[in-house]
């Protein structure tokens, strides 16, 4: 009795169901193989250890009217679960192939035609026996004939073998009909080996004759030669039968034969026609195109000719001259009246140019003659009309300059200050703004000239307009004399913070910035506008010029804008030469204020300031350098008053025993305060910068007089720098630059009152702290026991010591206190120094009295609130 086969394994085929759901298919088959890819050549052991376990699965799937077989490959996961790996459709099945190697006969390939790389071999399927085997080949087979109506390619078994297998293996089947979406299906169930077959591999005729066939096999045959002898009579007997039939049908064949060569005979002269018609239709289809080939060139010709009609009365008419344009191009006047005819010509003139050239002209017509010629006299007109108008305008803008110039009510005069008007001015050169349009069209090269021209021209009536209203401006303006020395010890001078009002030196500056800035601006934007500079125009209408670091007005590189780096090159050029100068006038007046008032210098700076940021997106470039070189002069005479200032603070002689607050520690408290007063706008850092320089050299040269009398030092350092915040205490609460200063002046004179006190308490107790720093310093050496043992450190050492020191306490403190007193010049610190005094000496006294009883056990010392006691009371 063979074993259990794994294709009758229930629970495989349930694992296989569980593993493909999901997927519509029904398992038919399931049975155990195993895959490898080696040759059976080698040892049987090694190929069963490269062996890897699958499962074959059969399965179909109904798809409407048709059914679908497919072949499914099965693993087992690292948990033991099969799951799906591959599948294989059962229609591209073309040969199943026994391996000849195996000896066992079980291993076999199944070869399909649609694999993707043929150059690999296909996998090697290995059955655990050879009925496990025919099982599958014999499902494979049935379902493969059913469905697909054909039977792949068998190669190394015999298909009669199979058979045979099949009827020996089949002992009880039951034939059921099951129906499926409409289609019947004969299902054979065979009770032994639980194969299910869909319907036969052959017919039931072939059945029975095979069956027939292996009976007498079985029965009457003993040998193969035998029957292989039999076979060959039979099969000669059919053949002579068969010749026979042929022999009885050669009547009919005969008349099937004459008629078919009638037939050929019409055939051969059909074909004869055919080529003689072949032959007519071909040179008829020749005279056909030699006819449409004449057409079409008559055709093309008389299209050719109409262009080419076209294309001359065009170009004829790019070529005439009108006769009134050559007459105002040539000898027309430039007065107003005649300019509109001037610009028509010139618009005729740019257009005809423009098109006899390319890609206006195609290029084929500019080396014809006739266009070489106009084109030559249309050069000739331009460079006439471009150096007769370039003449024109060069005298008609120093006319117009002249002509204000010499008229004196242009300008302001003396008692009449006037503001400049270009109104009119501009108003008559804008009748030539076409015109210079034109010029560029025509002639790039023609506007260096002009804009030289013009440019000379308008910076003469501007430097000439600044010179005689900031000349009116100082006539006009009444101010008294400021101080310009602040710390001169030697004129004795202490001024004070109102004694001279020159307010109005920073208006006559405010009012010349307010007057000229915007006509500057106004003329550079004109000029970049009217003489036909290709730079972007901003939003306010002015011009969008670049300064000398390379950035435009609005913020942005200069390589950025539309205009050309060599028209923004030539426009800076041009704006040069129509402000170069100016600034000498706004100079002068600067340096004027500055002889008036140093001190006006931070509100003439907070003046500018204000101008420079809000005219800096709006002015061009050269306008914004000359409210920068303002600027910079205004800042440089401030820092020249600065430097006087300090240097009169170092000249400033102290005698070795003077006392008292140094003069420049007041005189700085009266010039910080009007200086304040001065404050403009951002000109806060101006101030600041001085503040420093000045307050930084003052308390170097404190320091420095400080130290020509050590005797005195403290005391002049914590008398000026009390007295530098007595006077500074209102200011430093809203100047962070003086308050900076202030906290400074404080730690130092708190470190003097430090020095100064312990001095004083020092010299009045002088053995009685030289006995506690002894103790201190012997601390470090030995222990405290051993302390009242060494030379001069006995208690009865230290009891002379306190007797001599205490004795006459009142004495004493009093002459701390006149000592204190002695040589201090301001009194108003007196009290604040004693009591701080008072505070030291209880300090260290408290200290002392720790130390003793810490050393002399048991010994009596005056105890710190008796001191304190006896301090209050005096």
């Amino acid at each position: 009795m063979m074993a259990r086969s794994s294709a009758d394994d229930a629970e495989l085929k349930r694992a296989c169901e569980v593993a493909i759901e999901g997927s519509k298919h029904n398992v038919v088959l399931s049975i155990r193989v195993a895959k490898s890819r080696g040759i059976f050549g080698k040892s049987a052991k090694l190929g069963r250890q490269m062996a890897k376990a699958r499962v074959l699965a059969i399965t179909t799937k109904v798809k409407g009217q048709k059914t679908k077989t497919f072949l499914r490959v099965l693993k087992y996961s690292n948990g033991g679960i099969l799951e799906p790996a591959k599948i294989y459709k059962l229609k591209h099945l073309s040969k199943v192939e026994v391996i000849q190697y195996d000896p066992s006969g079980s291993t076999f390939m199944l070869g399909f035609d649609n694999l993707r790389s043929q150059s690999v071999s296909p996998p090697q399927w290995t059955m655990r026996n050879k009925d496990d085997r025919n099982r599958l080949f014999l499902c494979i087979l049935n379902m493969s004939k059913e469905v697909l109506g054909r039977l792949p390619k068998v190669v190394g078994i015999d298909i009669v073998e199979m058979a045979i297998w099949a009827k020996e293996h089949t002992t009880i089947s039951t034939n059921h009909t099951r129906t499926e979406d409409g289609v019947a299906t004969s299902v054979i169930v065979q009770s032994n080996t639980q194969v299910t077959v869909e319907k036969d591999l052959v017919s039931q005729a072939e059945g029975e004759d095979m069956e027939a066939l292996l009976g007498t096999y079985v029965m009457g045959v003993g040998e193969a030669e035998a029957f292989s002898e039999r076979m060959k009579r039979e099969i000669q007997v059919l053949e002579a039968t068969n010749v026979y039939a042929l022999l009885e049908s050669e009547n009919l064949i005969e008349e099937a034969l004459q008629g078919l060569e009638g037939e050929n005979i019409c055939v051969e002269d059909m074909d004869m026609w055919l080529s003689i018609f072949n032959v007519k239709l071909k040179h008829m289809r020749e005279d056909i195109e030699s006819i449409e080939a004449r057409n079409n060139k008559l055709e093309l010709h008389s299209v050719n000719n109409k262009r080419l009609c076209e294309e001359l009365d065009k170009l004829l008419k790019k070529l005439y001259i009108p006769p009134e344009f050559v007459a105002s191009l040539t000898g027309s006047s430039f007065d107003e009246s005649h300019m509109v005819k001037n610009i028509e010509a010139c618009d005729w003139l740019c257009g005809a140019i423009r098109r006899l050239q390319v890609p206006d002209l195609d290029p084929l017509y500019t080396n014809m003659q006739a266009v070489r010629e106009k084109h030559a006299e249309l050069e000739k007109l331009k460079n006439t009309f471009v150096w007769r108008a370039s003449d024109f305008l060069r005298n008609y803008f120093a006319s117009l300059v002249d002509f204000m110039i010499t008229d004196k009510t242009y300008f302001s005069q003396r008692g009449s200050l006037k503001r400049p008007d270009h109104a009119d001015l501009r108003y008559k050169c804008r009748t030539y703004a076409r015109l210079l349009q034109h010029l560029k069209s025509l002639d790039k090269n023609c506007l260096g000239p002009l804009r030289k021209a013009y440019c000379h021209s308008i910076n003469l009536l501007l430097r000439r307009e600044a010179r005689e209203f900031a000349n009116e401006l100082r006539a006009c303006t009444k101010v008294g004399k400021a101080p310009t020395t602040w710390f001169d010890s030697a004129a004795g001078f202490a001024p004070s913070a109102n004694s001279v009002e020159t307010a109005a030196l920073s208006e006559v500056y405010s009012k010349m910035l307010t007057v000229f800035i915007p006509l500057l601006v106004d003329e550079s934007s004109f000029v970049a506008h009217f003489m036909c500079f290709e730079v972007p125009r901003l939003s306010n209408g002015s011009i969008c010029g670049s300064d000398d670091n390379g950035k435009t007005d609005s913020g942005h590189d200069s390589g950025g804008i539309s205009g050309s780096a060599t028209e923004l090159g030539s426009l800076n050029e041009s704006l040069q030469e129509l402000l170069n100068g100016i600034q000498e006038d706004f100079y002068a007046l600067v340096d004027w204020g500055y002889k008036i008032d140093p001190l006006r210098c931070i509100s003439m700076h907070g003046v500018t300031e204000h101008y420079l940021s809000g005219q800096k997106a709006g002015t061009t470039g050269f306008v914004r350098l000359l409210l920068d070189d303002l600027e910079t002069r205004i800042s440089m005479n401030f820092g020249r008053f600065v430097d006087d200032c300090i240097y009169l603070i170092e000249k400033t002689e102290c005698n070795a025993r003077q006392v008292g607050v140094l003069p420049y520690i007041p005189r700085f408290s009266i010039l910080a305060t009007r200086m304040e007063q001065y404050i403009q706008g951002e000109s806060r850092d101006l101030v600041d910068q001085a503040y420093t320089k000045i307050v930084s050299i003052m308390f170097v040269c404190l320091e420095r007089t400080a130290q020509i009398d050590p005797k005195y030092s403290d005391i002049i350092l914590l008398e000026n720098y009390a007295a530098f915040q007595n006077s500074l205490y209102d200011l430093a609460n809203v100047v962070p630059t003086i308050a900076k200063f202030y906290h400074q002046a404080s730690e130092s004179y708190d470190q003097a009152c430090t020095r100064h006190i312990n001095m004083v308490i020092f010299i009045t107790f002088e053995r009685l702290f030289l006995f506690a720093r002894r103790i201190e310093e012997l601390m470090f050496t030995i222990t405290s026991e051993e302390i009242q043992f060494q030379v001069g450190m006995s208690k009865a050492d230290f009891r002379k010591m306190l007797k001599a020191s205490l004795s006459g306490l009142d004495k004493s403190i009093n002459a701390m206190y006149k000592k204190l007193q002695k040589n201090l010049t301001s009194e108003e610190l007196l009290p604040s120094l004693w009591e701080k005094c008072k505070k030291d000496f209880l300090d260290k006294y408290g200290s002392f009295v720790k130390l003793v009883n810490k050393i002399y056990l048991g010994e009596r010392v005056p105890q710190v609130s008796e001191m304190r006691d006896l301090l209050t009371q005096m």
